[in-house]
């Protein structure tokens, strides 16, 4: 019979569709066919993006040429730009304000076919150090590009998404002396049957009401509010490659977005809110029910997906 869960957390409910119930097969399409032709972000073409802001070279090579193993530079196209004030004004009932902010690209690795799981381990810890570097500074797939890449945006407002997120954790605290992430840890490893993997720092997993199949958490063990792992993050890289060659290999190479949730810069340590990161591969579309009700219908139970990966031979 069909489930309804809701999740902790936000307090959002999903619909487990358990008759749909869809294997790993149901949902591989194969890998994507690379389409070829010019790449920016590839090696020996360093002088066609933007100037960059920060690079990792290891050789000593001069910015903006070829050599670096991990390069930032600004979204040509920016959905925000740094220069301007945000004039907040309004027409009758109606709010706006310009659109400043900032637009970062973060290209992990000048090799053009390498993935996270591909990619050597040094590349994806130098990965999580760059947005590390970048948030800080600052105090999102739907890609048009194959060659792997991270977007970093910066906004002059905090998304309702991520507002109702940290209200809820904040209202957990307060009712419970307890970080609501830090309860789902301690329940997810007594229980066993939506872990994936852990190490000594972090633990993956299949959270209780994912929004879409194969939905994966990772999370650091001990309590954290905001991203900065004491600087552990070849712990966290080991734990997120390990997680991305088991998506690779249960669903044969499918898209994915990874997003980072972390603590305001106005509250960055604090009891009651717990950074991670959520894992989302592609594999339904939302359609009209969900754009109409708020509701996901997934046709995968987490404890399935995450017993899948768990014996996934990597």
């Amino acid at each position: 019979m069909p489930e309804l869960r809701k999740d902790p957390v936000v307090g959002r409910w999903v619909i487990i569709s358990v008759e749909r119930g869809k294997r790993p097969a149901d949902f591989s399409l194969g890998a994507a066919a690379k389409k070829g032709g010019f790449c920016a972000f590839c090696k020996g073409n360093e002088h066609t993006t933007p100037q960059e802001i920060i690079a990792f070279r290891p050789d000593g090579s001069k910015p903006n040429t070829t050599g670096g193993t991990l390069r930032v530079v600004p979204n040509k196209f920016p959905a925000l730009q740094i220069e301007g004030h945000l004039e907040k004004t309004g027409e009758g009932i109606y709010d706006k304000m310009n659109g400043v902010g900032a637009h970062e690209v973060i290209i992990e690795n000048p090799d053009h076919n390498a993935t996270l799981s591909t990619m050597p381990l040094k590349s994806v810890e130098d990965m999580l150090w760059a947005y590390h570097y970048r948030i800080s500074d600052g105090e999102a797939a739907g890609a048009s590009l194959e060659h792997s890449h991270s977007q970093l945006i910066a906004l002059p407002i905090v998304p309702s998404q991520v507002t109702e997120e940290i209200t809820n954790a904040k209202h957990y605290y307060d009712n419970k002396e307890r970080c609501i992430f830090c309860d789902i840890i301690r329940q997810e490893l007594s229980m066993r049957t939506r872990v994936i993997s852990e190490n000594k720092g972090f633990i993956a997993l299949s959270p209780y009401a994912p929004r879409a199949p194969f939905e994966t958490w990772v999370l650091p063990q001990k309590h954290e509010s905001a991203f900065a792992p004491d600087g552990n993050f070849s712990m966290l890289a080991e734990i997120l490659q390990r997680t991305m060659k088991q998506i690779d290999k249960v669903l044969d190479y499918p898209p994915y977005n990874i997003m980072l949730h972390t603590s305001a810069f106005n509250d960055e340590v604090n009891d009651h809110y717990h950074w991670h990161l959520e894992i989302m591969p592609k594999l339904t579309k939302i359609a009209g029910f969900e754009w109409g009700s708020g509701f996901y219908i997934n046709p995968t139970p987490p404890e399935e997906a995450a017993k899948f990966m768990r014996e996934a031979k990597i």
